[in-house]
């Protein structure tokens, strides 16, 4: 790729962005809702004859379970080419989740348990608090770095008052995931806790993230930001 095919690139393509960051997810939802279990169960017992033995619930729950993470993790990996492809570059962020979803996904499929997918939105949080956090303490604009040309003109104020709303956000959140899918499991039962998890994950995180970011753009236009064509980004989700 040539020095002008990089200039000319949209990277700023907010219809790419979104299908990257939120795609796999919706995918994952449809895989989990719109798959009847029967038919989930016959596609997963081909590569996974184990579920035979188990009870029919119990082994209709694992079928959905396993094809929808199996859509999770392979649209994830494709979501990763399409922002190299199309942005010219794989943002951090998003090679930070689906990472984690690609290693998280495959381990629920190996050992045939949930709660490693379910835990991998905790584990993006809180790292990603961590880090902005050990960034903010230290003096090092780590959001900064990571994102400067998307928030023009914003000053070094606004960056570290940024970074400590995103590092509460992530906390927090990090938090809500495991009450979510632990206490759904033990309150209404694995298979309608898994479920109530999956609703929770696209219909509660994707907008409190979204509108996180919003209600985060009047502070920062204090600090100097200056809105051009397109709002500021929004992070992935965990």
């Amino acid at each position: 790729m040539t020095a002008t095919a990089r200039e000319t690139r949209p990277e700023g393509n907010g219809g790419v962005r979104a299908l990257v960051d939120y795609g796999p997810l919706a995918l994952f939802f449809a895989a989990n809702f719109l798959v009847p279990a029967e038919v989930a169960r016959r596609i997963v017992a081909h590569v996974t004859p184990m579920l035979s033995t188990l009870k029919q619930v119990e082994a209709l729950l694992l079928a959905r379970v396993i094809l929808a993470t199996a859509v999770f993790v392979l649209a994830s990996g494709v979501a990763l080419v399409i922002a190299r492809v199309k942005l010219g570059r794989v943002p951090p962020m998003l090679l930070i989740s689906a990472g984690l979803v690609i290693v998280f996904g495959g381990l629920t499929m190996y050992f045939r348990d949930p709660r490693f997918i379910q835990m991998k939105p905790t584990i993006v949080y809180a790292l990603l608090a961590a880090v902005l956090g050990f960034g903010l303490a230290t003096g090092r604009p780590l959001l900064q770095q990571l994102m400067e040309s998307s928030y023009p003109g914003l000053r070094e104020s606004g960056w570290r008052r940024l970074t400590l709303n995103w590092v509460w956000f992530f906390a927090i959140m990090a938090i809500l995931n495991e009450a979510v899918w632990r206490g759904a499991a033990v309150a209404v039962g694995p298979q309608r806790g898994w479920d109530l998890w999956a609703i929770y994950k696209v219909w509660v995180v994707i907008p409190a993230t979204m509108l996180f970011a919003i209600a985060n753009v009047p502070m920062l236009m204090r600090h100097g930001l200056v809105l051009g064509d397109e709002t500021p980004p929004i992070p992935p989700e965990g």
